[in-house]
């Protein structure tokens, strides 16, 4: 056993420290620690905060192409909902069919923005229509402001076909398709629809269809002359398939399984983005420059708070959900971590699946999570924000997030949140067609992955801070608001 740890020890050294401790939990005991059924056993119960859930506009049916067995019938596959931040109330919601549209606070009808399919990217989400296709968008801080270097510039993040374009990673690992990031320059930011050009920044190659690129982000709490100012932020999960085969996770030599930085308007030497100068493993021999945290299984959602502190959800394997915090050139331990649990992949002959208990003497670097909850509670963790807006007074300075197929919307505070000191999770009472009632029970259709029905809940956030409910089975937008309204 000992011998198969060691060949671990070639990723970081916070890892070897880790199998260490396992090394001697395993030689003291001589027994395996034995699997946990239900490793959170404490519930979440529902908090004293109530909200109304109020219904606001339809977004267009689509149909899916490829694989209809690895996905469900969605009506509008809506991912995202984010404010163009040029402070004329726009909001933008994309479609992972390929549409990006546009509305406002109002309430106003979606009209098409820019649709990926009209372009000659060689879109693709086929291989598996629920996870592959248009999943994240971000607008540049300057993308309203004439003379500036961001003036008009938008990023999108696709699936695309493999070998499509040249990769800047994993091009022999690419049997499924390729994560691509765009840059898009229009003309007019103020008009619609879009008119412009469009550049090609990053591809990746997917050995499998899940696990994709997802959020795309510039950090709002950065200002203009610090550091983080127009640093693009973007996610990868750890490749796909499950269980992290390719152990991609604790690898920086590959970028899957982390969150990237780069700064997309630097073009110096003819590169297409260039890399800053204060990432965390820049000078670290045979790492990707790009990574910012890494260990990450499918953080498919991350967001700042004004404080510039990142939230990063983080999407378990069988058994555990993750809200962490994100820490420069932090390692959060998949595939050997699973929350503060040990996954099977840690010691030689545990099965692989369950979580275990860590050793009481754990000598390891990993980060550990602020909050977590098992699958007695949810299913996978979808979107999360803080919650900084004005009209739902009892939930200023707490994190809420959702459980994408649950559809459960949970909250914690925020003040003094430490790694691995786990906040109370509660969850958030919600008033819908007029009762207080669980969503799922509203917007549930047909889950195609397991038994039952899935909500497929996703959270949008607009100028303002304002929270809003983005479901994908009937392709509603909803907006929380007061419960007394």
């Amino acid at each position: 056993m000992v011998n198969s740890l060691l060949k671990c020890f070639r990723h970081h050294a916070c890892v070897g420290s880790l199998f260490v401790g396992l090394i001697s939990f395993a030689q003291e005991t001589d027994v395996s620690p034995p699997p946990l059924n239900d490793p959170i056993s404490a519930g979440i119960e529902k908090g004293n905060i109530i909200v109304e859930v109020e219904k606001l506009f339809q977004f267009p049916k689509l149909s899916d192409t490829g694989n209809a067995g690895a996905t469900t019938n969605a009506h509008a596959r809506i991912q995202y909902l984010n404010s163009v931040g040029d402070g004329s109330g726009r909001l933008a919601v994309n479609d992972l069919r390929g549409p990006l549209y546009m509305t406002d606070e109002n309430g106003e009808s979606p009209k098409l923005y820019l649709d990926h399919r009209e372009y000659p990217l060689s879109f693709d989400a086929s291989s598996m229509p629920n996870e592959t296709g248009f999943l994240g968008f971000a607008f540049h801080p300057e993308f309203g402001e004439k003379g500036k270097p961001g003036f008009g510039k938008l990023y999108t993040a696709i699936s695309a076909v493999s070998g499509s374009g040249e990769a800047d990673y994993l091009a022999d690992d690419a049997a499924s398709h390729e994560s691509v990031l765009i840059e898009w320059t229009a003309d007019n930011p103020g008009s619609a629809p879009f008119k412009g050009t469009y550049r090609e920044l990053f591809r990746i190659g997917q050995f499998a269809p899940n696990h994709s690129i997802g959020t795309v982000s510039f950090n709002p709490s950065a200002r203009p002359g610090t550091n983080d100012y127009g640093k693009l932020y973007f996610c990868l999960g750890d490749g796909g398939a499950g269980f992290d085969p390719k152990d991609y996770g604790q690898s920086l030599a590959s970028p899957h399984g982390a969150i990237l930085r780069i700064d997309p308007l630097d073009r110096a030497g003819g590169k297409a983005y260039g890399v800053p100068q204060d990432n965390p493993f820049v000078s670290t021999q045979g790492a990707a420059p790009e990574i910012w945290v890494y260990g990450l299984r499918h953080p498919q959602h991350f967001s700042w708070d004004s404080n510039g502190r990142l939230f990063i959800c983080d999407i378990g394997q069988r058994m555990v959900e993750e809200v962490n915090i994100g820490v420069k050139g932090g390692n959060y331990g998949w595939r050997l971590r699973e929350g503060t649990f040990s996954s099977g992949a840690s010691v030689e002959g545990l099965k692989v699946g369950p979580v275990y208990e860590l050793p009481l003497q754990k000598d390891d670097d990993f980060i550990d999570p602020v909050a977590q909850y098992d699958h007695d509670e949810g299913k996978a963790i979808g979107s999360g924000f803080v919650y900084e807006g004005k009209a739902l007074e009892k939930l200023i300075g707490k994190f809420v997030f959702a459980d994408i197929v649950r559809g459960r919307i949970f909250y914690i505070d925020t003040d003094n949140l430490q790694a691995g000191k786990l906040a109370e999770i509660q969850e958030l009472r919600l008033v819908v067609d007029g009762k207080e009632q669980d969503l799922i029970d509203v917007v549930g259709y047909p889950n195609t992955y397991a038994p039952g029905n899935r909500a497929d809940l996703r959270f949008g956030i607009d100028e303002d801070k304002e929270l809003y409910l983005l479901t994908k089975g009937d392709g509603w937008v909803r907006k929380l608001v007061p419960g007394d309204k």
